[in-house]
């Protein structure tokens, strides 16, 4: 299948996402809008995971950068998001540059380590001692007393308090997703010609056997730097969307809980391939979703099919996998996909599709040996 193929049968998923999605309940615009800033945040983050076998712990500090560079463009120049979001990644990419300079110095565990000593220092320093620029606790926000020196000059600026646009056109509901959803296919076509290239070659073979491809006179440094700036890239993108969607950055998108979340999605949907971490990204909001809104009552209205001694044992039971418990059932999962399928979602869906080309395959062989015969 070719690039422009597949990208456009991606599209089309991505943007019937409303109709087939709402069976399920995952219709609405803000769980969509997650789908997809989350999706590009893991499409980058497996560019370099997923491609050379580097495993950062520390990009939530790109996502966090991302959100803090558009909220300010919200406030210094326009609420408009074209503006905010090139600003978002350049300065992620800038923030990349530095931390994988130094980081790609060392491979393995300790890359890991670093990645993630920079994170939490990046957390540090948004939450603590860089208040005058990200406003500490609290957050960067936007005020009607902020200067948007372009919306004032073109008389945009009014009374109220104002909301992200692109060209007027404001980005909540399903215009937000829309916007969101033109970005995730963009990023995901150009991770598909990323693969393809020669220096998506080059990153494969990195993961292959770097030592070996360093006796072939190749510098390896050069290629993953690329890829650790082009991953911070998606990174400082998907944390400017959620300050579209969201006009608010705080130091906490910043912690590694949120860099461990991205490594989630990338194992869960398929590590290397390119629908997965789109697709484990999807799976983890979901879930996130669905069982942090479950409580007790709920439980046993669930189980209230059960004599009362039984409903009360199977609610204690459950309980402490939903609510704010929910990271407990996503270990679970998260635990069978490791063991029984290493690949993720997308080795299960490629087992399944291979049962189905045997059985194909078997029916046509005693067909024709039937009609041999």
């Amino acid at each position: 299948m070719g690039d422009f193929t597949f990208t456009a049968l991606f599209a089309a998923a991505v943007l019937t996402m409303p109709i087939w999605l709402a069976p399920i309940g995952a219709g609405y615009p803000d769980i969509l809008q997650k789908f997809a800033i989350f999706g590009i945040f893991a499409i980058g983050f497996n560019i370099l995971f997923g491609f050379s076998g580097y495993l950062s712990f520390g990009h939530a500090a790109f996502l966090g950068t991302g959100s803090y560079a558009a909220v300010w463009m919200f406030k210094l120049l326009s609420m408009n998001a074209i503006f905010a979001i090139p600003f978002a990644i350049i300065v992620a990419g800038i923030f990349a540059l530095a931390i994988g300079y130094i980081c790609l110095r060392r491979s393995g565990i300790y890359f890991s380590i670093l990645t993630l000593a920079f994170a939490q220092m990046s957390y540090n320093l948004a939450y603590s001692v860089l208040t005058p620029i990200t406003n500490g606790e609290t957050g960067l926000q936007i005020s009607r007393s902020d200067p948007r020196l372009i919306d004032r000059a073109l008389g945009e600026a009014g009374a109220s308090l104002p909301s992200p646009n692109f060209f007027g056109i404001e980005l909540q509901g399903y215009p937000g997703f829309y916007f969101c959803a033109i970005l995730l296919i963009l990023g995901f076509f150009l991770a598909l010609r990323i693969r393809n290239s020669t220096f998506g070659l080059m990153l494969f073979a990195i993961k292959s056997n770097q030592n070996r491809m360093g006796y072939t006179g190749f510098a390896s440094r050069p290629y993953l730097l690329t890829a650790f700036v082009i991953s911070g890239m998606y990174a400082g993108l998907a944390g400017g969307l959620l300050a579209v969607t969201d006009p608010l950055a705080g130091a906490d998108r910043m912690q590694w809980t949120a860099s461990g979340e991205v490594v989630l999605m990338t194992i869960l949907g398929g590590v290397g391939t390119l629908l997965g971490p789109v697709i484990g990204a999807a799976v983890m909001k979901y879930l996130e979703q669905i069982f942090s809104s479950f409580n007790d009552n709920f439980l046993y209205r669930t189980f209230d099919f059960l004599p009362d001694w039984a409903q009360t044992v199977a609610v204690e039971i459950t309980s402490p996998f939903v609510g704010e418990g929910w990271h407990l059932t996503l270990g679970l999962l998260f635990m069978v996909i490791v063991i029984f399928l290493p690949g993720g979602i997308m080795e299960g869906m490629r087992r399944i599709t291979g049962l189905f080309r045997k059985s194909k395959t078997a029916d046509e062989t005693d067909h024709a040996r039937m009609k041999h015969e």
